[in-house]
């Protein structure tokens, strides 16, 4: 059997659909996923034209092998309808590594499905990217105002605090602040470089908003074209 390539699936929608997909994992024995809370950034007017009603969302992380992951895009799909208008986006990064304590955790469905297939990919193959902003807390509105000047749309906000090397921090000349914001974003890979430019250069390290950005090829998606 060819080596099992993984994803990373991320879920973003409204907290009852997110509670929902955490409990069909359970059900289908996928040994960990994570659950969080986040905020949408669209306006609240915008957020009532689009019959949402709350900003407040739910963000869903599991670690799963690619076939099943396939399988529970599927699923959201056609038993959560995710990806009909206004019901969030769910979508899958590639991984390239992981503990064996992870791999041993999947094993059972790995070896479900029997994956004979390869995992060759290059950068042109990737419809979107994701691109994740960490800033301190209160500045997620200001780099949503540089990512959209630049063309991107909206983001989700999760709230977090970070943890870090005093000597890096030292050595570096840095001061970090624990309560950290970590902004969402999904573009197209032709803006990609675009955005990340645009956050770095007014919420970078050496900003108030102590910011740094990375970016993810997305390998599938539903709820954007």
């Amino acid at each position: 059997m060819s080596k099992m390539p993984y994803r990373i699936m991320i879920l973003i929608t409204n907290p009852k659909p997110c509670e929902k997909a955490s409990k069909m994992l359970l059900e289908d024995d996928v040994p960990m996923h994570f659950l969080f809370h986040g905020m949408g950034t669209a306006s609240s007017e915008m957020m009532d034209i689009l019959g949402l009603g709350s900003a407040e969302k739910g963000v869903l992380i599991g670690i799963m092998p690619k076939p099943y992951a396939d399988k529970t895009l599927t699923r959201l799909r056609r038993e959560l309808k995710i990806g009909a208008i206004n019901s969030g986006i769910a979508f899958t990064l590639p991984m390239t590594s992981a503990s064996n304590l992870v791999l041993k955790m999947n094993e059972p469905i790995a070896e479900a499905e029997n994956y004979e297939g390869k995992d060759e990919h290059t950068v042109a193959d990737y419809k979107f990217v994701m691109i994740a902003a960490t800033v301190d807390q209160g500045y997620s509105e200001q780099v949503m105002n540089c990512a959209r000047a630049v063309g991107a749309g909206g983001g989700t906000v999760l709230r977090g605090r970070s943890v870090a090397s005093e000597n890096a921090m030292k050595t570096f000349g840095l001061s970090v602040q624990e309560e950290k914001d970590i902004v969402l974003i999904v573009a197209k890979p032709d803006k990609k470089l675009e955005i990340m430019q645009a956050i770095s250069r007014e919420c970078g390290m050496h900003s108030e908003a102590k910011g740094t950005v990375i970016s993810f090829p997305i390998d599938e998606v539903i709820g954007i074209e």
